[in-house]
């Protein structure tokens, strides 16, 4: 009798146990920044709260397309980083979840303005500006004059010197994609993707990928977020920083809860705690120089000074609808994509 007491009591403490593992605080973080970034922000939400983070890092892009594919079965709580336009196409689609956080009364407008526009299924939480960058050391070594505009970049000299990701996978090239539609207007926005295409080396998956290239001398010239750009040379890489002279676009990198986040709690208390000044001004710690959306937190004096650059006014809200978005990148892929190199 003492001995089935005994078997029982074990088993009782056995399921305690494993009950209060099942019910342990974690949350599953889609991260659309930076690696080392992205590192950052796990471990130190983790570090803070005791809640264990499962990060995946992928580009905007990828993790839109894994939100849709999931949305039956939602797998993910938070998605934080990363273009803002595929996140309001996510937010126009019911992908992401409502949630207005305390905290925006502390936020720039424009930052506020993307909650709003995207029916406060998402946020502001960065911006930065696109541009590219050049390895000074390559660029001499090849005899190339220095690229100041966006035409210069289709010019015969550059042919197979140029890397910019593709547009599908990252929201970064799609900007590059909306920005020359806006600045140009579509039909000569999409014959200056056609140049541009016939000097590509490579079409990478990630954003940044193009810069980090350059940095190592795999290319010549990469087009990225100068924030990304300005990221290789603090790291000691010769790179050049270049704000296109006929103006460009920009980017407001978001934040958005999904929709049927198993972890709704920890989602909500991420997406707070991201939005905090001190949490948005340890980004220049790991070298990311974005304009950080709460209007209270620091950023590098390395970064790029936005209100120095020639910006175009970015119409989110029709490049971020499913609609616009989904006819842009068809007409990529068939129009651009398709023709030889």
């Amino acid at each position: 009798m003492i001995r089935s007491w005994l078997i029982s009591a074990a088993a009782g403490t056995l399921l305690a146990a494993g009950s209060v593992g099942a019910d342990a605080a974690s949350l599953t973080l889609y991260c659309g920044a930076d690696e080392t970034w992205c590192q950052q922000m796990a471990r130190g939400f983790e570090e803070e709260t005791g809640i264990t983070v499962d990060m995946t890092r992928k580009s905007a892009g990828e993790i839109y397309a894994q939100l849709k594919a999931e949305a039956s079965n939602p797998k993910g709580d938070i998605w934080w980083a990363g273009t803002g336009d595929p996140h309001l196409q996510a937010a126009e689609e019911g992908l992401t979840e409502e949630y207005t956080s305390p905290l925006m009364s502390e936020l720039h407008d424009w930052a506020i303005k993307q909650a709003e526009t995207g029916a406060h299924r998402t946020v502001g939480v960065y911006s930065g500006a696109l541009g590219f960058g050049y390895n000074k050391d390559l660029l001499a070594k090849n005899g190339l004059p220095e690229p100041k505009c966006w035409a210069d970049l289709t010019k015969p000299e550059y042919k197979g010197q140029i890397q910019i990701a593709n547009p599908n996978s990252s929201g970064t090239a799609y900007t590059m994609l909306a920005t020359m539609v806006q600045l140009m207007g579509e039909e000569k926005g999409f014959e200056y993707m056609k140049a541009l295409h016939k000097n590509v080396n490579q079409y990478t998956k990630s954003g940044s990928a193009p810069i980090k290239a350059a940095g190592l001398g795999e290319t010549t010239i990469g087009i990225v977020f100068m924030h990304d750009s300005v990221a290789q040379t603090v790291a000691g890489f010769p790179v050049v920083t270049v704000a296109p002279c006929e103006g460009t676009g920009y980017e407001i990198g978001s934040m958005s809860i999904i929709k049927g986040a198993r972890h709704l709690d920890e989602a909500k208390k991420f997406y707070d705690w991201a939005l905090r000044a001190d949490v948005q001004s340890k980004a220049q710690e790991v070298k990311s120089f974005q304009l950080p959306s709460n209007k209270a937190a620091t950023q590098s004096k390395a970064a790029p000074d936005l209100s120095t650059i020639k910006l175009i006014a970015y119409d989110f809200k029709k490049y971020g609808s499913s609609e616009e978005r989904k006819r842009l990148l068809k007409k990529w892929d068939d129009d651009v994509a398709s023709l030889p190199q």
